[in-house]
């Protein structure tokens, strides 16, 4: 093997190295994701508890786990069917009724020192115009927010903590150390590669010189 496939050889390998520590550094957020149920599935919900206001009749789902980013999120787990949620809760005249899933998540997603509830679920009657976040506070208190409105906790879980990032092995995520306090890549990536490049420049000099020397 030539000095220059050598070099390019030792190139792909360290970028395969340092992609993979980086994607093994990947972090998260520890939040409740807040789902929609229509025609038999669930879809992320395209505005917060606290705004939307569903129909009489349905299906609202809440699931805290782990997750990147919407497109990751974690589906509210058993059936949801709002006839059997809300089979004991009769309709009333002047208000309508909400079924609600609330999925605690799993241990692998609990904050250190906590356990998940059992998943529940609740059937809500309250106002013709009440919120997502109105049925909660009617079915499962206490509800816990943060200073931006922040959904945190349900039914008192998770007892602390709201929206907190985390590493991929679930534990809080350390704060970037050096010129990056905005989370941005780590500084060992550029220097990794540079280290390799400078390698590979060195070997493609050393084979230059040596046919030079010839």
């Amino acid at each position: 093997m030539t000095a220059v496939r050598r070099a390019a050889v030792l190139l792909l390998a360290a970028f395969a190295v340092l992609a993979g520590t980086a994607q093994a550094q990947a972090a998260g957020y520890r939040y409740w994701s807040f789902w929609e149920r229509t025609g038999g599935h669930w879809s992320y919900a395209t505005e917060g508890p606290s705004t939307a206001r569903p129909d009489d009749g349905a299906v609202q789902g809440l699931r805290f786990a782990v997750s990147e980013d919407s497109q990751d999120a974690t589906r509210p787990r058993g059936t949801a069917d709002f006839a059997t949620i809300c089979a004991g809760t009769p309709a009333k005249a002047g208000a309508k009724r909400v079924a609600l899933v609330i999925d605690f998540g799993t241990p692998a997603d609990a904050p250190s020192g906590e356990t998940p509830p059992e998943r529940r679920t609740a059937c809500a009657r309250v106002s013709p115009d009440a919120t997502t976040a109105e049925a909660l506070a009617a079915a499962a208190k206490p509800l816990r927010y943060d200073a931006n409105a922040l959904l945190c906790a349900i039914a008192g879980y998770p007892h602390k903590g709201c929206g907190e990032q985390v590493s991929s092995d679930g534990k809080p995520a350390k704060a970037a150390k050096g010129p990056e306090p905005d989370g941005g890549p780590s500084l060992g990536l550029p220097i990794g590669v540079g280290v390799v490049a400078l390698l590979a420049g060195a070997a493609v000099w050393q084979s230059r010189r040596r046919r030079g020397n010839a």
